[in-house]
């Protein structure tokens, strides 16, 4: 009987640890800019999910997507003016997996509303 307990617990433990995360599509922004950045919106094809402003060097919280590729279309506004990372297609890409993603933006010193930002994936 000992050895029975011994082994449901063990299986319970083991099980239980598992991490459900991977279960889902889940991507954060990462904010790697000396700007502030407010009014984020993020389509990936599926439709349109804003997050929260972020602060430089901070990231935001998760978000659940239904698919994505590693870049997205990304707007968002900085000191009050909107720029725009505006892919042209994603014929050939490949979707993401399930798991954790962050996009990491970048944002340069330009005033051009579609050459300010850029958009690397990172796999957490």
């Amino acid at each position: 009987m000992k050895k029975i307990l011994i082994l449901v617990i063990m299986v319970l433990a083991l099980f239980g640890c598992s991490n459900d995360d991977s279960s889902e599509l889940r991507i954060r922004l990462s904010n790697a800019s000396k700007f502030n950045f407010q009014n984020i919106t993020v389509n990936t094809s599926t439709g349109n999910v804003n997050f929260e402003n972020v602060s430089s060097g901070q990231n935001t919280t998760y978000k659940i997507f239904a698919k994505a590729y590693s870049y997205a279309f990304v707007e968002l506004e900085i000191d009050g003016k909107t720029y725009t990372l505006q892919p042209i297609d994603y014929v050939g890409e490949t979707l993401l997996k399930k798991g954790n993603y962050t996009y990491e933006i970048t944002a340069n010193d330009s005033q051009e509303r579609y050459g300010k930002l850029s958009l690397k994936l990172i796999k957490d």
